[in-house]
């Protein structure tokens, strides 16, 4: 996976930072520098334009070759479609060699005495800058700066111009000045034409959209654009992401301010294209009722832009489909019937998957937490099964009475004994003095989109996790995790959307609306 082979960034800080910490205290006048000196800048530039990137040419062309490709250069291109990270993962031997090449102008201006912080800041900043650029893998060099400056087309480098370095292989070697690529006559003839197209861009429809917002402050962090590398791993708590509470503060009111969602993610399914959408909220912006009128909007306008875009399906997932909040859904379709998107909230599929994970010969259940449609679902078929069902507080009890027939109600009880081995959890919070009250061994199911707090220590049980599916080898771009579930597993509300549009289904799910649970168990298997 290529989120593994992009984990050595750190490498080159390290080496960099050694190397500069060796300079700084070795080199005479590197420890006191002026503030700025033009002829120190002036040398930069025209040693970077001359010996470095000509050195830097030719060192990454005879990296190409077979011999150093197999041995060193192919890691990097592993990579065939390319982010910022990318930048900076290759083998030491070629971190040491471009380290030798950036120093040129460097420990030059240091020896004449035109060295200064400004300039030697500002170079390390343009390598920086510049390489991560190039890496990005979306255009960003509006063209009127080569109309205003022709000339600029052999001294910068576009994020297109690497991209194809990136796919041919044996073109556009150049480092962040495509001059000598010119020169010796191995600029990429689809140069030009692919930067004119970037810049145009491609509307890309999806098929199914699923929309989810950011849990926690830190679980920004987790979102594919943000990092990737904790994107790869299942959502947890650190502790130095604490210290960059302004970054997600920033980033939800930037997207206040345009009012919109943003694509995290982008997946192909056979013929499907299957995007995910964020609301720019966090968990506890939904419990708040002066956020309640402005989520619903952006929801809104999500499916409106969902509906115009063309979009088959869009599932909600998490707190987007919020009983009390907007009724599972059914608040949209209430308001705009003709809707020819389809909305689904993913809840027969999430009853089916709990269902299939209550052991076998199971007799009697507890239920804990809030009760939902999808609890409601799950008891009533449980109750049909002859399973008895056990609820703590009577408010709860005369609620699943008003969805389950008047003969089933003699398996559902009122029960504080907590002696039941399987344990069926909704929403609201599971007390640690409760769980403690469990039997050894008892199974901890939750149905709900969110997994309850472990703390039982003292005693082995069983912790699933929330309603989820392994996916096939077939979906493609599937590099991230999705909140605290493994990677390449899916929750149902996610997956509920794409065997909604793979079956053709054109029905809503949302609202009070069920659809056949072992129909959608079949198609979904």
């Amino acid at each position: 996976m290529w989120i593994e082979k992009e984990t050595g960034g750190d490498d080159q800080v390290i080496l960099s930072g050694i190397l500069t910490y060796v300079v700084v205290m070795y080199l005479p006048g590197s420890a006191r520098m002026p503030l700025w000196k033009w002829n120190g800048l002036v040398l930069t530039i025209l040693l970077h334009m001359g010996p470095v990137e000509f050195l830097y040419y030719w060192f990454y062309r005879a990296l190409h070759h077979h011999f150093l490709y197999s041995r060193y250069h192919s890691h990097h291109h592993s990579s065939i479609v390319t982010e910022p990270i990318t930048a900076v993962i290759h083998p030491f031997a070629e971190e040491l060699v471009y380290f030798l090449l950036f120093v040129i102008p460097m420990l030059s201006i240091l020896f004449t005495g035109t060295a200064s912080v400004g300039v030697m800041v500002g170079y390390v900043t343009y390598i920086d800058f510049m390489n991560y650029m190039g890496h990005c893998n979306f255009e960003l060099v509006p063209k009127w700066v080569f109309n205003i400056f022709p000339f600029l087309k052999y001294l910068m480098y576009t994020p297109s111009f690497h991209s194809l370095h990136h796919t041919q292989f044996r073109t556009n070697y150049s480092l962040f000045m495509p001059l000598y690529d010119y020169i010796y006559g191995t600029m990429d003839k689809s140069t030009d034409k692919l930067y004119e197209d970037s810049l145009k861009g491609r509307k890309e429809t999806p098929d199914v959209v699923h929309l989810i917002h950011p849990t926690t402050l830190q679980s920004f962090y987790h979102l594919p654009p943000a990092i990737a590398s904790l994107a790869s791993e299942p959502y947890s708590s650190r502790w130095y992401l604490s210290m960059l509470w302004p970054i997600p503060y920033g980033f939800m009111l930037f997207t206040s301010i345009i009012g919109s969602t943003i694509t995290v993610e982008r997946n192909i399914f056979h013929k499907l294209k299957l995007q995910t959408w964020a609301i720019p909220r966090f968990s506890f912006h939904y419990s708040s009722s002066s956020q309640k009128d402005t989520i619903n909007n952006l929801i809104e306008r999500a499916i409106f832009e969902a509906e115009n875009e063309g979009v088959k399906v869009l599932s909600l997932g998490l707190l987007n489909q919020g009983e009390q909040f907007n009724g599972n859904g059914d608040v949209y379709l209430q308001k705009h019937p003709n809707l020819k998107i389809r909305i689904v909230d993913g809840s027969s599929l999430a009853v089916a998957v709990v269902l299939h994970c209550i052991p076998k010969g199971t007799k009697q259940v507890l239920l804990r937490g809030n009760i939902s449609k999808v609890v409601c679902a799950i008891a009533k078929n449980l109750c049909q099964r002859g399973i008895q069902i056990g609820v703590v507080f009577k408010d709860n009890y005369d609620k699943l009475k008003l969805g389950i027939p008047t003969e089933l109600w003699i398996n559902l009880v009122i029960s504080t004994s907590y002696t039941q081995k399987v344990w069926l959890v909704g929403d609201g919070e599971l007390s640690e003095k409760e769980q403690r009250r469990a039997p050894e061994g008892t199974h901890f199911i939750p149905c709900s989109q969110f997994p309850p707090k472990k703390v039982v220590r003292n005693k082995v049980c069983i912790y699933y996790n929330t309603p989820a599916m392994v996916i096939p080898k077939a979906p493609q771009n599937v590099y991230s995790c999705e909140n605290w579930l493994p990677r390449r597993v899916m929750s149902t509300w996610r997956v509920a959307g794409i065997v909604h549009a793979l079956e053709g289904w054109d029905v809503h799910e949302c609202g009070d609306i069920m659809l056949d649970i072992e129909k959608v168990w079949l198609a979904s298997c």
